[in-house]
């Protein structure tokens, strides 16, 4: 039985790695995984990763992934928490003004939020971030910078109701810390 529902954010071309295994980590806590997207479809995802020699990162196909959920139709209020995910996704998405509303009632209402790599671009646009101490991959670091966040270059930084990595490298460590901060706010509920 689901002790929560975590809406979990993608879109075309989201990074497999960045997604599968938060997906996959808050359904092994009990909670209730839910796959969001500008509409309800299946999603291509991507491999990226950085060849030997290379200095910039490469894109292949990898696995498909439908959402359950249009951004449109989602109640925030009705979820415990929130995963943004990276890949190419992020890049497009911040233009839909649905996952702003959204974005901005977990960051108004302190709810755990994680996000990792080109996601900081959602929480960037949604004006969510100044004054916080964010990691994302090297290459969004201005998007960070530009938005009033500081960028840290750990693989996992919490700052409030917020807790960032890098890439999918990081998945352990700032998985760990948005499970805990899960378990904490389910705690606080429970007591009030």
């Amino acid at each position: 039985m689901s002790i929560g529902k975590i809406l979990i954010v993608i879109g075309d071309a989201a990074e497999a790695l960045d997604t599968m295994y938060p997906l996959y980590r808050v359904k092994e806590d009990d909670y209730q995984a839910v796959v969001a997207g500008p509409e309800v479809k299946v999603y291509p995802l991507v491999m990226h990763e950085i060849p030997p020699g290379w200095t910039i990162t490469k894109e292949s196909p990898s696995y498909h992934l439908a959402s359950e959920i249009a951004f449109r139709d989602v109640k925030p209020e009705e979820y415990a928490g929130m995963f943004i995910t990276g890949g190419r996704a992020p890049e497009y998405l911040r233009y839909d003004q649905d996952l702003m509303r959204i974005t901005k009632h977990f960051f108004a209402t302190g709810k755990p939020v994680a996000c990792v790599c080109h996601g900081v671009e959602i929480i960037a646009a949604a004006d969510v971030i100044r004054g916080k101490r964010v990691a994302t991959v090297a290459k969004c670091r201005y998007d960070a910078e530009f938005s009033g966040a500081t960028y840290v270059n750990e693989g996992c930084v919490r700052d409030g109701n917020l807790v960032t990595g890098r890439t999918w490298h990081d998945n352990p460590y700032y998985m760990r810390e948005f499970m805990n901060m899960l378990a904490d706010a389910r705690r606080s509920a429970a007591a009030a």
